[in-house]
């Protein structure tokens, strides 16, 4: 258990130490960089089936073995580089979400060819934060479907509702701090401040 001293968090964080540095300090805050939103849905697709501590503990490693998640690089993987991946027992060794991973490289640089970035992209799916219900008590929303919908459309793996809605709670699409979290103010005004990437239309 938490120190008594520890401040007040959301519930799914309460009785996990490790968890304390991660949800005060990125999930919820909002995320324009292109870099991190690719690592987290590549993150988040490898975390399906499993815990976010598990791929939180092997971040590092993963890091590591795709290149700090550039996806340019990724891109210009081989089934060669599929190999060596299976064989780093520091990550996770699953061909499927290895080789989603790479496919998904290669449809974020389409993307960005046509939207200008990955962040004016995931975005444009930002809800109507007066339209959200209570913090934490869905699993998926209107916008994380459309996004999963319209991603897939275009090629990309392992981004299911569900696995979009957690993509968008951790990146700051929306706040989700419970009511009583110590950072759900803090995410807020992080998210008054934060400039809102917009699509390339020309």
């Amino acid at each position: 258990m938490l120190s008594t001293a520890e401040p007040p968090r959301c519930a799914w964080c309460a009785d996990i130490l490790e968890f304390g540095p991660y949800h005060d300090n990125e999930w919820g805050f909002p995320v324009g960089d292109d870099g991190r939103l690719f690592e987290k849905i590549c993150l988040e697709g490898f975390q399906s089936g499993l815990s976010w501590r598990t791929i939180l503990n092997k971040r590092e490693a993963f890091r590591s073995a795709f290149r700090g998640f550039d996806y340019h690089a990724i891109a210009k993987f081989t089934d060669r580089d599929v190999e060596r991946l299976l064989q780093n027992a520091a990550i996770i060794r699953h061909r499927g979400k290895i080789e989603a991973t790479i496919n998904n490289a290669r449809r974020a640089v389409e993307l960005v060819a046509e939207t200008g970035s990955l962040a004016a992209y995931f975005w444009s799916f930002e809800p109507d934060a007066k339209s959200l219900p209570a913090p934490q008590s869905q699993t998926t929303s209107a916008e994380s479907i459309a996004l999963s919908k319209d991603l897939k459309k275009r090629g990309w793996k392992f981004v299911g509702p569900t696995t979009m809605y957690a993509f968008m709670q951790a990146m700051g699409l929306i706040n989700d701090h419970e009511e009583g979290c110590h950072s759900r103010a803090r995410a807020a005004r992080a998210r008054l401040a934060f400039r809102v990437p917009t699509l390339n239309r020309d």
